[in-house]
């Protein structure tokens, strides 16, 4: 059976918070923009549901905020943790310098249906579901589009540019044979669900003892649990029965009580396998990858959707322009790199920093206190304060640039190419000039 083909100017592989944010930014400067997802819908439990500060701040910037606001969500304003018998308030958004200083706790289906919705309504934009992205189309060097599936047949979607947005396992990053550097992480997470009562704690909240933790994110009605674990310890922990899974988490938080009998069996359990990683290049010529597809980021802060929705920011802003000149070179897609590598690194520095704590705190299997050095820090002026910007706006963040700011920056940057290329061929010609008169006066003193 022939293949089917599509034409298209940019082909985003992955319907996530990045592909979805990057194909809404470029459709609305009209360039044509196909976005491939392998689901029939957005639906997936126990996926990051916090959208931080400077999403909202982009959300604002596209005059969308307002809009957003009105689905169904939940504020937090601080974090807290729960150390041994001692709290503490460990990050406060309250003073983020954004237009929302909270971070806004929605369900990601909603927000990709919220932002796909309004992306649909350009008509440059186009959305295939159920199409999983299976290899490359190759032009000799260059990427020029995607092999896809959808329903058993084959779909080839040709592109000027192919951006990878399909996550940690992406098959995109693999077909190109892209080098990814493996940071070793000692965690992974089980993620479940426990009923919340309305004197519950309603911030995020830490909890830990035992040699365990546990974070409750409060979803309303529910918790969303997450138990960090130690690496490859699920099995023993499935192992030990469901009565012992309970137990522990009744130690950790004894006032959840008899609600950890809501748990059954195992298929209420999700396991993350945690990974920190990041591609050694982002991008081949007509292949750009962003998101968990260039890092891969551990839950620590939920700032992994942050950062791709800043890729995605960065992303539009650097490539419109080339797009729209159908013209995308290589140069162009290091300079995104350029721009987002930073911010991964300093990120991931801190997560692994984060990370050996808590595998410190699973080699003392009993109770507990707070270390001396967290409560001095914490009473440091401003160090919550300080925390909130990072989790809840990060290094470096992105704002989308009007397009008259981008059109003045060519402008300036095609001037100044032009004033250094005329001062390149009068350095030239004055080097010709004071060589051919050296000769003549040298000629004339020797005869």
């Amino acid at each position: 059976m022939a293949s089917t083909v599509v034409e298209t100017t940019c082909c985003i592989v992955g319907g996530g918070p990045a592909g979805m944010m990057l194909g809404y930014l470029l459709a609305r400067k009209g360039i044509e923009v196909t976005v491939l997802e392998k689901h029939e819908d957005f639906f997936r439990d126990f996926r990051g549901d916090t959208v931080h500060p400077s999403t909202l701040e982009v959300l604002k910037e596209l005059g969308l905020l307002e809009e957003f606001l009105k689905l169904p969500h939940q504020q937090v304003e601080s974090v807290g943790i729960v150390i041994g018998d001692s709290s503490f308030e460990v990050g406060d958004f309250r003073h983020v310098p954004t237009y929302c200083k909270f971070v806004a706790l929605m369900p990601q289906w909603d927000f990709l249906d919220f932002l796909s919705s309004h992306a649909k309504r350009f008509p440059s934009f186009r959305l295939l579901m159920r199409h999983e992205a299976t290899d490359l189309v190759r032009e000799g060097k260059r990427i020029a589009g995607v092999v896809a599936r959808n329903d058993g047949r084959e779909v080839q979607v040709h592109a000027d540019l192919v951006v990878a947005c399909d996550g940690r396992h992406s098959v995109i990053r693999r077909a190109a044979a892209l080098k990814v550097k493996e940071h070793g992480v000692p965690i992974d997470v089980l993620w479940f669900r426990i009923s919340r009562k309305s004197d519950d704690p309603a911030n995020v909240l830490g909890n830990v003892n035992y040699g365990k933790a546990l974070v409750l994110i409060s979803r309303s009605d529910y918790f969303q649990a997450g138990l960090i674990i130690a690496k490859d310890s699920y099995e023993s922990i499935q192992t030990r029965g469901m009565d012992a899974f309970r137990d522990d988490i009744r130690k950790i938080v004894p006032w959840i009580g008899e609600r950890v009998n809501e748990l059954q069996d195992w298929e209420q359990v999700k396991i993350l396998t945690v990974q920190i990683n990041r591609l050694r290049r982002w991008y081949r010529r007509g292949l750009l990858c962003i998101g968990d597809a260039a890092h891969a980021m551990s839950p620590a802060g939920g700032v992994g959707i942050n950062l791709a929705i800043q890729d995605a920011v960065a992303a539009a802003n650097l490539l419109t322009m080339p797009l729209q000149e159908r013209c995308v070179t290589e140069r162009d897609l290091a300079a995104v790199e350029r721009r987002r590598v930073f911010p991964t690194r300093v990120t991931q520095a801190v997560q692994m920093v984060a990370h050996r704590g808590m595998a410190r705190a699973f080699e003392n299997p009993g109770p507990i206190e707070a270390p001396w050095q967290m409560k001095a820090a914490l009473r440091i002026p401003g160090v919550q304060s300080a925390l909130g910007y990072a989790v809840g706006v990060g290094v470096r963040p992105e704002h989308v640039r009007p397009a008259h700011v981008r059109l003045a920056r060519e402008k300036r940057r095609r001037v100044i190419r032009a004033g250094l290329l005329c001062a390149g061929i009068g350095a030239v010609a004055a080097v010709a000039v004071c060589t051919w008169t050296a000769w003549k006066v040298i000629g004339k003193v020797i005869d």
